[in-house]
């Protein structure tokens, strides 16, 4: 499947992270989340109720990554993935999680991790 919504850059401001300094301090973490499902129909039809809301993904997101605490941005991922495939209709999610902040002892403008699930 080649349809797809794409949402770039979803920011929340979350505790993850292996030191007890991340899970004590929010920082920002950056979110895009590319969907995989059939524009066929809402193409045709032009109605919203024959797709995924992309404001409702966008805020089941937020929800997600800003909710319950974990140590790996790689859990982070797999819950986002998990709650956008229970959508009906999405056949593939990918996830990538941007760490920004991420307390490592080297120049890097980012850390990411990228999941791909599907149905």
């Amino acid at each position: 499947m080649t349809d797809r919504i794409d949402l770039t850059g979803i920011e929340v401001y979350a505790k993850h992270g292996v030191l007890e300094s991340e899970q004590e301090r929010a920082q920002v973490f950056r979110i895009d989340l590319t969907v995989f499902l059939d524009l066929t129909g809402p193409g045709n039809s032009d109605s919203l109720a024959d797709t995924v809301d992309y404001g409702v993904m966008a805020n089941e997101v937020r929800e997600v990554v800003g909710g319950e605490s974990h140590t790996l941005i790689e859990r982070v991922a797999t819950r986002v993935a998990e709650t956008i495939l229970a959508h009906q209709g999405v056949l593939r999610a990918r996830v990538t999680i941007h760490k920004p902040e991420a307390p490592i002892d080297a120049a890097v403008d980012d850390v990411s991790v990228t999941i791909d699930r599907s149905r």
